[in-house]
């Protein structure tokens, strides 16, 4: 990229503003940044759709390979480059999962054999063989993000753009396609630029780091560069450990887990697994039972705002997605349903929220269950921010100044946030449960931490707070209690530290230092853990 400044039709200010950077065969990027930094915008002018398919007013060049995009659309580009964008519901074009993974290799006239050991290989890299013929309609979200990726990762491109690509995935894919990325990128050259938010997930694998402030250059060198430079002048982009390591006093940030821990054993703080985290001071607390879905939280006699006994799901022609779900919601309450993909998160929200019926088993709502969904632009119906919401609602979600605004131009995280404003704001009265699915996609870590803020605030009001979510660092940070799934049942239901904290792919970063040591799985949590045994050690 050379001096590109791009800005979208009737934007005030460009997304991109002269910047220039070159991305070395074989490289590893990840590229980071806060909301509407210019992120996105920098994707889509390397794969062509800035400016060709956005229009806007764009200066400067960009090339892939021997492609310049001002003599190439997207249509060419898509011969170098593989891209997965931010909404991978939009990317999807077939009817079935192996028509959609064979169309990029049909495309470059690849023949059938290769054709068919080209779908074989990727869905066998990704997991998702399984799912070669289901209908692209019937899969969750997380499988359809798996699904696009394998479609950018057929035809083995020269350069991998990927918008977050682990958005939508559970922990475990989450991890596994990291792994699988490096992977290309070390055993066929794959050149790989990488937007991601939960930067504790990929900082580890890269080679190579570019912060946006902007629109423009903030930072490019090293993942350990990167985190000092964050630590002194963007606090929000450093990742929890670093942040751990920073808040306890000690140097330097940590990339990653590992090196953390190492910084811990320099200063005599080895991390001890304590077993169930809080240990039997915890377990005496009588505030939860053992048993899954035996929470109890709301005071005897109150109605529930939201009450599922014994639901099922069953697909005429298939599986069943529910079996037998117990879960009870208090008012007040803010609780994060977890687990892997395809576990059945979304369909008990749309359950909740009446858009589905039960197989079996009843659900009792005390009032209205604002619902909202992963895509947030299937809510848009207008030209106008201002018309999408009431100003009310708009203002409880920090867009108030935004009403002139046309609701496509917005960011990721933005668009989440008016999305939420337009399930607020429906209805006569206000919602006795507010239930969300993945709101967290295309936010940076401040923005998710305003969203806590406002579900808290929905919660203080009175509504019980229910959202799905793969992030372990935005459940912790807002939930008091965690429901995981697996396989359409209830396997845990307990406060947030028991299940977030001593575990391996459910547990946040701080968890995964310490060991689940005190239960701590927030870094200001796990930083006074530190200091209190340094303290400790001081005064022996």
């Amino acid at each position: 990229m050379e001096q590109v400044t791009y800005a979208y039709p009737g934007a005030p200010r460009p997304a991109l503003r002269n910047l220039s950077l070159e991305l070395a065969g074989g490289e590893f990027c990840v590229l980071a940044g806060g909301s509407a930094s210019g992120k996105s915008t920098l994707l889509r002018a390397a794969c062509g759709l800035v400016p060709h398919f956005y229009g806007g007013v764009f200066s400067g060049r960009v090339t892939v390979g021997d492609l310049d995009s001002r003599d190439h659309g997207p249509d060419h580009m898509a011969r170098v480059t593989g891209t997965l964008l931010q909404d991978p519901e939009t990317q999807i074009v077939m009817s079935t999962v192996r028509a959609e993974l064979s169309l990029p290799l049909e495309n470059r006239g690849y023949r059938p054999a290769a054709v068919a050991r080209g779908v074989e290989e990727v869905a066998l890299a990704l997991g998702i063989e399984s799912l070669l013929d289901r209908s692209t309609a019937t899969l969750s979200g997380g499988e359809l993000q798996r699904v696009a990726l394998g479609a950018a990762l057929a035809g083995q491109p020269l350069l991998i753009l990927l918008d977050e690509p682990t958005s939508q995935l559970d922990p475990v894919a989450g991890d596994e396609l990291i792994g699988l990325l490096r992977r290309l990128n070390e055993e066929w050259g794959t050149t790989v630029l990488l937007i991601e938010h939960r930067l504790e997930r990929c900082l580890a694998a890269a080679d190579r780091v570019i912060a946006l402030v902007d629109g423009a250059i903030a930072w490019d060198g090293d993942p350990a560069g990167f985190q000092e430079w964050a630590g002194r002048e963007r606090a929000e982009l450093q990742t929890p450990a670093a942040r751990l390591i920073a808040a306890a006093g000690l140097h330097p940030a940590p990339v990653g887990v590992k090196q953390a821990r190492a910084i811990l054993c320099d200063h005599g703080l080895e991390a001890e697994p304590a077993g169930e985290p809080g240990g039997e001071a915890h377990s005496r607390r009588g505030v939860m039972s053992r048993r899954p879905g035996r929470w109890r939280r709301r005071a005897r006699g109150a109605e529930p705002a939201l009450e599922v006994r014994g639901l099922w799901h069953e697909l005429r022609a298939g599986p069943a997605i529910l079996r037998g779900v117990n879960l009870t919601l208090a008012a007040g309450e803010r609780v994060a349903l977890m687990g892997r993909n395809g576990a059945g998160k979304s369909t008990l929200l749309r359950h909740a929220n009446g858009l589905l019926s039960p197989t079996r088993g009843r659900l009792h709502r005390a009032g209205r269950v604002a619902l909202l969904l992963q895509n947030p632009g299937d809510y848009f119906l207008h030209e106008r921010v201002g018309e999408e919401a009431p100003p009310d609602a708009l203002a409880l979600v920090g867009l108030d100044g935004m009403a002139d605004r046309h609701p496509r131009d917005l960011s990721g995280g933005e668009r989440q946030r008016l999305a939420l404003a337009v399930v607020l704001g429906a209805g006569d009265r206000p919602a006795s449960v507010v239930a969300l699915d993945e709101p967290t996609r295309g936010m940076d870590r401040g923005s998710k931490a305003e969203l806590a803020e406002r579900l808290g605030g929905l919660a203080r009001r009175g509504a019980a707070v229910l959202v799905a979510t793969h992030e372990v660092e935005f459940a912790a940070s807002f939930a008091e209690r965690v429901v995981l799934l697996a396989e359409g049942r209830v396997i845990a239901d307990a406060e947030a530290r028991e299940v977030l904290a001593g575990g391996w792919y459910f547990a946040t970063e701080t968890a995964r230092i310490l060991g689940g040591e005190g239960g701590a799985v927030r870094p200001e949590q796990g930083a006074e853990l530190l200091r209190r045994r340094l303290r400790l050690e001081v005064a022996g």
